[in-house]
Order: structure tokens, then C-alpha cells, then sequence
């Protein structure tokens, strides 16, 4: 059975609380997934003052500032926290991952050991971002919100060039609106992004609800990335779109669930369903007497539950015979009783 690797983003949804951030921490374990994930950024070095809000963190944060700089410069994670939260998950049996969104958080997060490196949607036409995190020869996944097939492979190249083995990449099929709407989802292009490019595939998901993941997985996907808060209703960029701890619970649950119901794609009986095998199918019974000698026709027969006797299939076969017995109404036909 593939183990699908479920990555639960807290992203900013610790709203610069250290606190709230165990808190989420806390939550993802109980939940059961793999991965906790934050965002590792220096305000200065992702966003120019003059940058505005999306429309979607603008209508979530209440607060008549339309400073992109403004918003990120509260959600920053200093070295510190970083030291505290991957301790935090150690003590929790629970693996810390984090999305670098600049070249300095590339450097942090790797001399913090980070085993796996996540590239978010808006760096992937980034290129000496790209060919950082390419060089480092880590694991990779790839998100791909609002790139099209060519801008995706453009950066597996890059990735590829810089170091990276394309084995070891992981795309993601993402769409980046903030909750996104199920019309636009399109998860048949995660199909179409691993036949191109010959590479796992998983999915990001931000849309409300836990359907659309479950659905990713039924369909491929080793990686699901999943938005969590403790309360929708928190104000910051993106508590709307999260799920709350027992909807992220409920989410991991189906996955693995989904996953053990996969199989191996061989038809054929089950250990738990062979036992109704005789219970539920038929077998030829004798629907009126047929006499010593007399010869056997479909009048004669009827298909009945239980199996154990000679199969329906073979009706024609029997049907012309001729019975070495008088059979009786309710008798289990037999080889014995015709020749």
C-alpha cells in the first residue's frame, strides 16, 4: 500500500504567536499527518512597500491597510522561533517543514536540516530561486498555481540543471485562490502534469472542504497539502480557507482509508468475501418432478440460492439430459442425477 504524504500548512496561521503555533503544531499531531508546515520569509527580501494585498487577504484582514509589506512583517518567524518549533515537533514525534520565500530563508532552513524543500506556487518563475533550492540536491515539491505546462517544465529544468534529480521532485497541481472555487479546480490537470513530465504528482489544496483531497488521492496523488486553523474565524490572510482541527483529522482519515481500499488492481474474490460466495449465488434446483428416464427441460429447472450445486452457467448443458432419478421440487440438482 503507497502511503500518501499528507502536509499540513499552518503557514501564517499562527498569526506571530509562538504560542498558537504549538498550538497548531499540537493539532496536526492529533490529526495524524506527516508534516506540520510554516513560512520561513524576511518581509524585506519577498515584498516591495508599495505591494498591495490579494483580494483574498484584504477581505480577510479587517484592518484598512492595504500593505502587503505591512501584513508579512507580522507573520515573520525569526531564527529563534524556527529553533523552538523544530524542537517543539521533535518532542511531538511530528516532522517541521517550511516554504522558503527568499534566498536568506533557502540558507536558514537548510542549516536547520530541513529534509525536504517546498516550493510554493509564486516562486516557481523564479529563477535563481529556483536554481538555490536545485542546487542543494533535496527533495523537492513543486507547486504549480497559475502555471500552465510550460512554465512547469521550464522550472524541472532549472531544478534539474542546478542539481536536482527530477526522481526526487514532486509537482503539485494547485490553484491559488483563496478558498477556490470547485469549477475551477480541474484535477484531471494533475494527471496531465505527471503524464508530461513523467514525475509524482500530488495536489494543494484550498478549496473549502475535504472532498476535493480525497478525490486527488482515489486518483494518483502522493502528496496532499491541506491549509489548517484552530478557527476559521481568527482574522489573518488565510484562517477562511483552512480547515479546523477535527475537519483535518476527518481529511487524514479518508486519505488513509482511500488508500488501504486502493488495492492492487488484480480482480478477484477477497479473503473477507469468499464466505458469501455459496450464500449469494445460485445453483440449478428442481422447479417441478421430473421422472425416472424422463428427459430434462428448462420447465423442469430454476436458478435458486444457495450455490454448492451445478452452476447456472452451465443451464444449456444439463437442459436434453435425461434423469437416472425421480427429482423432486426443491432438489439441489446433482451430476449424478442425469445422463
Amino acid at each position: 500500500m503507497n502511503r500518501t504524504l499528507i502536509i499540513a500548512e499552518a503557514g501564517v496561521n499562527h498569526n506571530g504567536s509562538i504560542e498558537l503555533a504549538k498550538k497548531l503544531i499540537d493539532a496536526a499531531v492529533e490529526a495524524g499527518v506527516d508534516y506540520v508546515k510554516f513560512q520561513t520569509f524576511q518581509a524585506e527580501k519577498l515584498v516591495s512597500k508599495s505591494a498591495r494585498k490579494a483580494e483574498y487577504q484584504a477581505k480577510n484582514i479587517n484592518d484598512n491597510d492595504n500593505s502587503q509589506f505591512a501584513m508579512l512583517k507580522k507573520l515573520e518567524l525569526d531564527t529563534k522561533t524556527h529553533h523552538l518549533l523544530i524542537e517543539y515537533c521533535r518532542t511531538k514525534n511530528i516532522k517541521f517543514l517550511s516554504t522558503a520565500f527568499d534566498l536568506e530563508s533557502i540558507d536558514l532552513l537548510n542549516d536547520l536540516g530541513i529534509d525536504i524543500f517546498k516550493i510554493p506556487s509564486g516562486e516557481i518563475t523564479n529563477f535563481p530561486y529556483l536554481q538555490k533550492i536545485g542546487s542543494l540536491q533535496k527533495p523537492v515539491i513543486l507547486s504549480t498555481g497559475m502555471a500552465n505546462l510550460a512554465e512547469i517544465e521550464a522550472a524541472l529544468e532549472v531544478l534539474e540543471n542546478a542539481g536536482t534529480n527530477r526522481a526526487h521532485i514532486t509537482v503539485l497541481h494547485c490553484n491559488t485562490e483563496y478558498p477556490t472555487p470547485m469549477p475551477d479546480v480541474n484535477l484531471k490537470a494533475m494527471l496531465s502534469i505527471g503524464q508530461a513530465f513523467q514525475v509524482p504528482v500530488g495536489y494543494s489544496d484550498h478549496t473549502l472542504g475535504i472532498e476535493v483531497p480525497i478525490a486527488a488521492v482515489a486518483m494518483g496523488a502522493v502528496c496532499i497539502e491541506k491549509h489548517f486553523t484552530l478557527d476559521k474565524t481568527m482574522e489573518g490572510p488565510d484562517h477562511i480557507a483552512s480547515l479546523e482541527p477535527h475537519e483535518l483529522k476527518a481529511m487524514v482519515t479518508a486519505i488513509r482509508n482511500i488508500e488501504a481500499a486502493m488495492g492492487d488492481g488484480i480482480k478477484r474474490p477477497s479473503p473477507s468475501e469468499l464466505k458469501n460466495k455459496e450464500v449469494v449465488r445460485k445453483s440449478i434446483h428442481i422447479l417441478k418432478k421430473v421422472n425416472q428416464n424422463e428427459m430434462i427441460t428448462a420447465d423442469h429447472l430454476i436458478a435458486k440460492r444457495p450455490a454448492g450445486g451445478i452452476s447456472p452457467m452451465l443451464w444449456e448443458h444439463v437442459c436434453g439430459k435425461v434423469a437416472t432419478n425421480d427429482l423432486f421440487e426443491g432438489d439441489i440438482l446433482k451430476w449424478e442425477d442425469f445422463r
